[in-house]
């Protein structure tokens, strides 16, 4: 068994979509003792935006690719190659003004590649078949009832930008993050504890440890 683990957050020690992707990642682990993990960190080494060089090496025939065309579809072939490695793909997905990180954006961008990620004729994705597990984190609620409802598009957007490679997100969220460091918050810091607790349970009950498979 192997996991992709893919952490996005900018806040180093002060990520909760990272701590809470570590202690996924402590859980699969439990449950799959031989199993491997390999790891890309978009928040410390962001991918290169597709951009008028090298981006429309997805529409050109590889024959005649331009050397940058060549380099961006190379960098899209190793992507594309860590999933389809992966049994699991484990992602960190916090809110930066009101979307996802422009890094995952990018990430995704490389991934929808025709003939690598799905099928230019049948329009079929080729990632199915994997799980694929998302860790939201939310400094504020944006739940129904919320002034902000309907502000999160990070996570409705996710499911539509790689629908395409066939991959379906589970979302696990987590809301209120910045309640225990932002003043003005602090009478939500019950409701940000419950979230994370939830959350934290969720994450806990992904996987079977194999000690409890005995």
């Amino acid at each position: 068994m192997h996991l992709l683990h893919i952490d996005s957050s900018i806040r180093g020690d002060w990520s909760v979509s990272r701590r809470l992707t570590a202690r996924a990642v402590d859980a699969w682990r439990a449950a799959h003792p031989d199993g491997t993990v390999a790891y890309r960190d978009l928040g410390a080494e962001p991918l290169p935006h597709l951009d008028a060089d090298g981006g429309l090496a997805r529409m050109t025939p590889p024959d005649q690719h331009t050397p940058a065309q060549r380099h961006s579809w190379e960098l899209s072939e190793r992507l594309v190659d860590e999933v389809k490695q992966a049994d699991v793909v484990l992602l960190g997905l916090p809110l930066y003004n009101f979307g996802a990180p422009s890094s995952v954006k990018s990430w995704v961008d490389h991934l929808i590649v025709p003939g690598l990620a799905y099928d230019p004729t049948t329009q079929e994705g080729m990632l199915g078949g994997r799980e694929f597990v998302v860790l939201a984190t939310r400094g504020g609620g944006y739940g129904e009832g919320t002034p902000r409802y309907g502000w999160d598009h990070a996570e409705p957007w996710l499911p539509h930008g790689l629908s395409m490679t066939g991959m379906q997100p589970r979302f696990i969220s987590a809301e209120l993050t910045l309640a225990p460091s932002v003043p003005a918050m602090a009478e939500l810091i019950p409701l940000h504890e419950a979230s994370l607790a939830a959350a934290e349970k969720e994450i806990d009950n992904l996987w079977t440890p194999v000690s409890a498979q005995r």
